[in-house]
């Protein structure tokens, strides 16, 4: 397995950032802030059903939970009220000035830390994280090989990997924009998380003809 991982990662660095297509509009802080004007739209919430994301992965008071690629920090309360005072939720995201919003948002919550991770790896604490959650931001993912190995070191040992994304299928976002902005789709997604040394408990629609979830453990 470790020697299948090395040629992933090997082949991610010979060609290069695997979803430079998804990124293309966030190279740029005015780009990202017309980015963060979707991210924050207040149908965005309604639509992504957080309360059914949290009884789904069964998020209890004490967990720590990282919800990697927040964004402008939909998910920090949420979760935050999830696990409660005794609870963490490690936000992370590859931008700054991403983060900054999302700070904004958690200004009131004692049980959020913020994480400036990069591309291929999001600088989780070792050993440390009881579910992490990548929502809408794996087919964000220049660098998955790298980037999996990195998340597998920070969950505990009986820690899950939780993946909330689109199809990469014509009507899974509008004007049939998943074909082009989706890297690849469910099968391909679980083969490659599987690939990097996780195993797949379970998969469900989220968000019918949309959006799936699909939950790892670390093998």
């Amino acid at each position: 397995m470790k020697f299948i991982l090395l040629l992933m990662i090997a082949a991610s660095l010979a060609y290069g950032q695997a979803a430079a297509k998804a990124n293309a509009g966030y190279r740029t802080k005015e780009a990202r802030a017309g980015v963060a004007v979707n991210l924050d739209d207040p149908h965005r919430a309604e639509r992504q059903k957080p309360a059914e994301i949290i009884a789904a992965l069964g998020i209890r008071p004490g967990m720590t939970v990282a919800d990697l690629g927040t964004g402008t920090g939909l998910m920090i309360g949420p979760f935050s009220a999830a696990v409660g005072p005794k609870g963490k939720v490690l936000a992370e995201d590859i931008f700054e000035d991403f983060l900054d919003k999302a700070r904004e948002k958690a200004k009131n919550l004692d049980n959020v830390t913020f994480v400036l991770g990069t591309e291929r790896d999001p600088k989780l604490p070792a050993g440390s994280v009881d579910l992490a959650v990548v929502m809408d931001a794996y087919h964000h993912f220049d660098y998955p090989a790298e980037m999996l190995a990195n998340i597998a070191r920070g969950l505990k040992k009986d820690g899950r990997l939780a993946i909330i994304d689109f199809y990469r299928r014509p009507d899974a976002m509008p004007n049939n924009f998943a074909l082009e902005h989706i890297r690849i789709d469910l099968p391909e997604v679980i083969r490659e998380i599987e690939a990097a040394g996780f195993a797949l408990v379970s998969q469900k629609e989220h968000i019918p003809g949309s959006q799936y979830l699909a939950v790892f453990r670390r093998k």
